[in-house]
Protein backbone atom coordinates (compact mmCIF):
# COMPACT_ATOMS: atom_id res chain seq x y z
CA UNK A 1 0.00 0.00 0.00
CA UNK A 2 1.50 3.63 -0.64
CA UNK A 3 2.25 5.35 2.66
CA UNK A 4 0.64 8.11 1.45
CA UNK A 5 -2.80 6.42 1.92
CA UNK A 6 -1.64 6.15 5.84
CA UNK A 7 -0.81 10.00 5.56
CA UNK A 8 -3.78 10.63 4.19
CA UNK A 9 -5.56 8.74 7.19
CA UNK A 10 -3.68 10.23 9.87
CA UNK A 11 -4.16 14.17 8.96
CA UNK A 12 -7.88 13.28 8.41
CA UNK A 13 -8.11 11.32 11.36
CA UNK A 14 -11.28 12.26 12.89
CA UNK A 15 -13.50 12.97 9.77
CA UNK A 16 -16.02 10.05 9.03
CA UNK A 17 -14.66 7.31 6.85
CA UNK A 18 -17.99 4.77 6.37
CA UNK A 19 -19.20 7.78 3.68
CA UNK A 20 -17.53 10.27 0.94
CA UNK A 21 -18.19 11.89 -2.02
CA UNK A 22 -16.18 10.74 -5.23
CA UNK A 23 -15.78 12.79 -8.20
CA UNK A 24 -14.60 10.58 -10.75
CA UNK A 25 -14.52 10.44 -14.82
CA UNK A 26 -15.62 6.83 -14.44
CA UNK A 27 -18.67 5.49 -15.16
CA UNK A 28 -21.21 2.63 -16.04
CA UNK A 29 -22.45 -0.62 -14.51
CA UNK A 30 -18.62 -2.30 -13.93
CA UNK A 31 -17.77 0.77 -11.90
CA UNK A 32 -21.42 -0.15 -9.79
CA UNK A 33 -20.91 -3.69 -9.66
CA UNK A 34 -17.28 -2.70 -8.18
CA UNK A 35 -18.33 -0.37 -5.65
CA UNK A 36 -21.26 -3.46 -4.57
CA UNK A 37 -18.49 -6.18 -4.45
CA UNK A 38 -16.71 -4.11 -1.89
CA UNK A 39 -19.68 -3.56 0.09
CA UNK A 40 -20.83 0.27 -0.54
CA UNK A 41 -23.66 1.52 -1.06
CA UNK A 42 -24.45 4.13 -3.83
CA UNK A 43 -26.73 6.74 -2.49
CA UNK A 44 -26.79 9.00 -5.91
CA UNK A 45 -24.77 9.74 -8.92
CA UNK A 46 -24.85 12.81 -11.15
CA UNK A 47 -23.35 14.58 -14.06
CA UNK A 48 -21.65 17.82 -13.91
CA UNK A 49 -20.30 19.44 -16.82
CA UNK A 50 -16.88 20.10 -15.21
CA UNK A 51 -15.43 17.66 -18.45
CA UNK A 52 -18.18 15.28 -17.89
CA UNK A 53 -17.35 14.47 -14.17
CA UNK A 54 -19.25 12.08 -12.21
CA UNK A 55 -19.75 12.36 -8.46
CA UNK A 56 -21.27 9.54 -6.73
CA UNK A 57 -22.10 10.11 -2.91
CA UNK A 58 -21.16 6.72 -1.05
CA UNK A 59 -22.44 5.05 2.34
CA UNK A 60 -21.67 2.42 4.75
CA UNK A 61 -18.00 1.93 3.03
CA UNK A 62 -15.86 -0.75 4.97
CA UNK A 63 -12.52 0.00 5.75
CA UNK A 64 -10.51 -1.72 3.21
CA UNK A 65 -12.50 -0.21 0.17
CA UNK A 66 -12.01 3.19 2.18
CA UNK A 67 -8.15 2.18 1.77
CA UNK A 68 -8.55 1.33 -2.29
CA UNK A 69 -10.81 4.92 -2.76
CA UNK A 70 -7.39 6.43 -1.11
CA UNK A 71 -5.06 4.71 -3.33
CA UNK A 72 -7.95 5.86 -6.17
CA UNK A 73 -7.36 9.07 -4.86
CA UNK A 74 -3.61 9.59 -4.88
CA UNK A 75 -3.12 7.49 -8.59
CA UNK A 76 -5.46 10.38 -9.63
CA UNK A 77 -8.52 8.54 -11.15
CA UNK A 78 -10.84 9.96 -8.34
CA UNK A 79 -10.81 12.27 -5.91
CA UNK A 80 -12.18 11.59 -2.82
CA UNK A 81 -14.17 13.94 -0.75
CA UNK A 82 -14.99 13.62 3.15
CA UNK A 83 -17.74 15.12 5.24
CA UNK A 84 -17.06 16.85 8.50
CA UNK A 85 -18.70 14.69 11.94
CA UNK A 86 -21.45 16.65 13.38
CA UNK A 87 -20.71 17.07 16.94
CA UNK A 88 -16.37 17.98 16.92
CA UNK A 89 -13.84 17.26 14.83
CA UNK A 90 -10.26 17.46 14.67
CA UNK A 91 -9.73 19.33 11.45
CA UNK A 92 -11.02 22.32 10.19
CA UNK A 93 -10.91 24.45 6.90
CA UNK A 94 -11.54 27.75 5.59
CA UNK A 95 -12.55 27.17 1.51
CA UNK A 96 -12.06 30.85 -0.01
CA UNK A 97 -13.60 30.11 -3.86
CA UNK A 98 -13.09 33.13 -6.47
CA UNK A 99 -17.48 34.66 -6.61
CA UNK A 100 -16.57 36.56 -9.64
CA UNK A 101 -19.10 35.51 -12.04
CA UNK A 102 -17.27 36.36 -15.42
CA UNK A 103 -14.61 33.77 -14.82
CA UNK A 104 -14.30 32.36 -11.53
CA UNK A 105 -10.64 30.82 -12.27
CA UNK A 106 -9.28 34.16 -11.97
CA UNK A 107 -7.15 34.64 -9.31
CA UNK A 108 -8.30 38.10 -8.40
CA UNK A 109 -6.46 40.44 -6.10
CA UNK A 110 -9.79 40.27 -2.98
CA UNK A 111 -8.31 36.22 -2.94
CA UNK A 112 -4.52 37.57 -2.50
CA UNK A 113 -5.22 39.46 0.83
CA UNK A 114 -8.07 37.01 2.08
CA UNK A 115 -5.58 34.24 1.73
CA UNK A 116 -2.43 36.21 3.21
CA UNK A 117 -4.58 37.87 5.83
CA UNK A 118 -6.14 34.81 7.26
CA UNK A 119 -2.42 32.98 6.95
CA UNK A 120 -0.80 35.70 8.45
CA UNK A 121 -3.56 35.95 11.52
CA UNK A 122 -3.30 32.66 12.21
CA UNK A 123 0.56 32.61 12.64
CA UNK A 124 0.40 35.14 14.90
CA UNK A 125 -2.36 33.23 17.60
CA UNK A 126 0.34 30.03 16.64
CA UNK A 127 -2.17 28.45 14.42
CA UNK A 128 -0.24 27.75 11.33
CA UNK A 129 -2.25 26.62 8.71
CA UNK A 130 -1.80 24.19 5.21
CA UNK A 131 -2.35 26.62 2.44
CA UNK A 132 -3.99 24.45 -0.58
CA UNK A 133 -4.63 25.50 -4.22
CA UNK A 134 -8.19 24.47 -4.94
CA UNK A 135 -8.10 25.95 -8.45
CA UNK A 136 -10.27 29.22 -8.11
CA UNK A 137 -9.40 29.80 -4.33
CA UNK A 138 -7.38 28.03 -1.60
CA UNK A 139 -7.83 25.44 1.13
CA UNK A 140 -6.55 26.53 4.13
CA UNK A 141 -6.41 23.42 6.71
CA UNK A 142 -5.67 23.41 10.37
CA UNK A 143 -5.27 20.31 13.29
CA UNK A 144 -5.40 19.77 16.49
CA UNK A 145 -4.84 16.60 18.48
CA UNK A 146 -8.25 16.27 19.37
CA UNK A 147 -11.79 16.78 18.55
CA UNK A 148 -12.69 20.07 19.02
CA UNK A 149 -17.06 21.08 19.28
CA UNK A 150 -18.34 22.54 16.13
CA UNK A 151 -19.92 25.68 17.03
CA UNK A 152 -16.25 26.46 18.92
CA UNK A 153 -14.46 25.79 15.86
CA UNK A 154 -16.86 27.79 13.84
CA UNK A 155 -16.88 30.89 15.96
CA UNK A 156 -12.41 30.30 15.46
CA UNK A 157 -12.99 30.80 11.68
CA UNK A 158 -15.68 33.12 11.53
CA UNK A 159 -13.56 35.41 13.47
CA UNK A 160 -11.16 34.67 11.24
CA UNK A 161 -12.98 35.41 8.26
CA UNK A 162 -14.93 38.41 9.29
CA UNK A 163 -10.83 40.25 9.64
CA UNK A 164 -10.21 39.05 5.84
CA UNK A 165 -13.28 40.72 5.24
CA UNK A 166 -12.00 44.05 6.87
CA UNK A 167 -8.84 43.54 5.25
CA UNK A 168 -9.81 43.54 1.77
CA UNK A 169 -12.36 46.69 2.41
CA UNK A 170 -9.46 48.64 3.79
CA UNK A 171 -7.98 48.14 0.20
CA UNK A 172 -10.58 49.76 -1.62
CA UNK A 173 -11.90 46.09 -2.90
CA UNK A 174 -15.05 43.97 -2.36
CA UNK A 175 -14.85 41.47 -0.40
CA UNK A 176 -18.27 40.08 -1.69
CA UNK A 177 -15.92 39.01 -5.02
CA UNK A 178 -14.46 36.02 -2.14
CA UNK A 179 -16.70 33.27 -1.07
CA UNK A 180 -16.38 32.41 2.60
CA UNK A 181 -16.94 28.78 3.21
CA UNK A 182 -16.24 27.29 6.82
CA UNK A 183 -15.79 23.47 7.25
CA UNK A 184 -17.15 22.20 9.70
CA UNK A 185 -20.64 24.57 8.89
CA UNK A 186 -23.00 23.91 11.63
CA UNK A 187 -25.84 24.49 8.80
CA UNK A 188 -24.05 21.92 5.86
CA UNK A 189 -21.76 19.60 7.59
CA UNK A 190 -24.23 16.74 6.83
CA UNK A 191 -24.88 17.67 2.82
CA UNK A 192 -21.29 19.42 1.98
CA UNK A 193 -18.36 17.36 1.62
CA UNK A 194 -15.00 18.55 0.72
CA UNK A 195 -11.68 16.92 -1.26
CA UNK A 196 -8.33 15.94 0.66
CA UNK A 197 -5.23 17.07 -0.51
CA UNK A 198 -3.61 15.15 -3.09
CA UNK A 199 -7.10 16.00 -5.25
CA UNK A 200 -6.88 16.95 -8.94
CA UNK A 201 -8.97 20.24 -9.57
CA UNK A 202 -12.01 18.83 -12.09
CA UNK A 203 -12.09 22.00 -14.24
CA UNK A 204 -8.24 22.66 -14.91
CA UNK A 205 -7.07 19.24 -14.37
CA UNK A 206 -3.88 20.49 -11.84
CA UNK A 207 -2.70 19.08 -8.75
CA UNK A 208 -3.89 20.52 -4.99
CA UNK A 209 -0.40 22.28 -4.61
CA UNK A 210 0.83 24.04 -1.31
CA UNK A 211 1.58 27.51 -1.32
CA UNK A 212 4.78 28.11 0.56
CA UNK A 213 5.06 30.56 3.26
CA UNK A 214 6.65 33.03 0.51
CA UNK A 215 4.11 32.69 -1.87
CA UNK A 216 5.19 30.11 -4.18
CA UNK A 217 3.32 27.07 -4.94
CA UNK A 218 5.29 23.74 -5.04
CA UNK A 219 5.74 21.05 -6.93
CA UNK A 220 4.11 18.24 -6.56
CA UNK A 221 6.88 16.16 -4.65
CA UNK A 222 7.31 19.47 -2.11
CA UNK A 223 4.11 19.95 -1.85
CA UNK A 224 3.25 16.16 -0.13
CA UNK A 225 6.38 16.77 2.40
CA UNK A 226 4.90 20.05 2.91
CA UNK A 227 1.86 18.22 4.17
CA UNK A 228 3.41 15.68 6.10
CA UNK A 229 5.35 17.93 7.86
CA UNK A 230 2.10 20.20 8.89
CA UNK A 231 0.61 16.88 10.43
CA UNK A 232 3.72 16.16 12.13
CA UNK A 233 4.43 19.96 13.17
CA UNK A 234 1.56 21.98 12.57
CA UNK A 235 -0.71 19.86 14.77
CA UNK A 236 -2.06 21.92 17.83
CA UNK A 237 -2.83 20.10 21.29
CA UNK A 238 -5.80 21.17 23.07
CA UNK A 239 -3.80 23.86 25.19
CA UNK A 240 -2.48 25.03 22.17
CA UNK A 241 -5.87 25.58 20.52
CA UNK A 242 -7.70 27.19 23.76
CA UNK A 243 -4.51 29.72 23.59
CA UNK A 244 -4.77 30.65 19.95
CA UNK A 245 -8.76 31.02 20.63
CA UNK A 246 -8.16 33.65 23.26
CA UNK A 247 -5.02 35.30 20.95
CA UNK A 248 -7.72 35.45 18.20
CA UNK A 249 -10.65 37.37 20.04
CA UNK A 250 -7.80 40.04 20.94
CA UNK A 251 -6.26 39.86 17.71
CA UNK A 252 -9.44 40.07 15.41
CA UNK A 253 -11.00 42.30 17.62
CA UNK A 254 -7.95 45.09 17.39
CA UNK A 255 -8.88 48.13 15.07
CA UNK A 256 -11.98 46.59 13.33
CA UNK A 257 -14.84 49.04 13.05
CA UNK A 258 -17.32 48.97 16.46
CA UNK A 259 -20.29 47.68 14.02
CA UNK A 260 -18.43 44.31 13.31
CA UNK A 261 -16.23 43.74 16.60
CA UNK A 262 -16.63 40.01 17.35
Amino acid sequence: MDSRVALLKDYYRGLPTDRSKVETHEYGFGLLERLQKDGITLEYGELTLSGLLHKYKLANIPDHAFDKLLESHIERTCNVCLYFDTTANSTFCFNLDNNHKTNNTELIPEMVIAVQTIRDLLARVGCEPLVVASGRGYHVWCRSERPIPNDRLYDFMLRTAVRAMVDIHAEGRDYHRVKFNLYPDPRTRDTVSLRLFGSVHAKNGTFSRVLSQGGKLLDEHASWDAFARHLYVGTLSPSDFETAYDSLKEEAARDLPAEVAV
